[in-house]
Parts: C-alpha cells; structure tokens; sequence
C-alpha cells in the first residue's frame, strides 16, 4: 500500500499523522476485503482551502471535514470483482489500485473532537475510515445506507482499537 502524504498550513495535529493514516487506510482497506494492494492520495490542509475545494467541487459555501474523491465508479460499494480486467484503475508503475485522494481539514478534526469529546486521534481515524469507506464505492446518501456506512465505520475503528 502506498499513501502519498502532504500537509499544508502551520496547525499541526498531535498525532504521528503519516502513520496512522497508513494504518487506518490499511485497516479499512481488510476489512472491506480489498484484493490488491492500493494507493491512497491523503492532504491535510486548512479550513479556507478545503472551504475553497468544497464550493469548487460540491457548490457547498463552507469548509467541511473530509472531501474525498474516488478514482473509481463502482457497480456495487465494496465489491472489487469488476476491477480484475481493468487495466486504468491501477497505477502502471506500482501495480496498485488507485482509489483516490483524501483531504482533511486539521481544524476541524481538532474542533470536532472537542465538540464530540473523543481524543484527535480518534477524530483523525474516523475521518479517514469514513472516506476510505467513499472510495471503495460507499455514500451515506440514503439513510439506510448511511447506517450501513456508519456500522461499518465503528467496526473499522473498533478492530483497530480506536476508541471514543
């Protein structure tokens, strides 16, 4: 598994950042039952940069947590077969599946955390399980969806014993 990580702005977060994005991504990547080794674009940025993303891409006027942007167009979330003869999901060079970019605003998960009262760390993971869940095909549209998504968040999280 490959993440590329970047971070911009001066807040930092009081979490080793690289590694526990690598470890969650890897943790939600098992627990979907993901086949192939994937590569993951992960940016952890400010509030107006992801406020200026959001109203570019989503037509929403405000910063949000997580914007996540899946390279892949699924016919079932989750489900990987269809990928087998797929030459364009995966990277040339690395053989891995290219799922996608991930982008987190730092001031919100510190915010956030302190609104739910649970650790960064915890906020962080969360953020990431809940977009790697999007790029594996998931959305929280419908509400029966969001409690399949929102299960299956807890789960991830639990396994990899991140706890509120």
């Amino acid at each position: 598994m490959t993440i590329y990580f970047e971070e911009e702005g001066e807040l930092q977060l009081p979490v080793e950042a690289k590694e526990l994005a690598e470890e969650v991504v890897l943790g939600a990547l098992d627990y979907v039952g993901c086949p192939y080794e994937a590569e993951v674009n992960l940016l952890l940025t400010m509030n107006p940069q992801i406020h200026e993303m959001n109203m570019n891409f989503r037509g929403i006027d405000r910063a949000t947590d997580v914007l996540s942007f899946p390279m892949i167009d699924y016919e079932e979330a989750g489900n990987f077969d269809f990928l087998e003869d797929s030459v364009e999901a995966f990277d040339p060079e690395s053989g891995e599946l290219v799922l996608g970019d991930i982008v987190i605003s730092k001031e919100k998960v510190l915010s956030q955390a302190e609104e739910y009262g649970h650790s960064p760390r915890r906020e962080y993971a969360f953020l990431i399980a809940h977009s790697v869940l999007h790029l594996c095909g998931y959305d929280h549209i419908e509400e029966e969806d969001r409690i399949v998504m929102e299960q299956k968040q807890r789960e991830i999280l639990e396994e990899l014993k991140i706890l509120r």
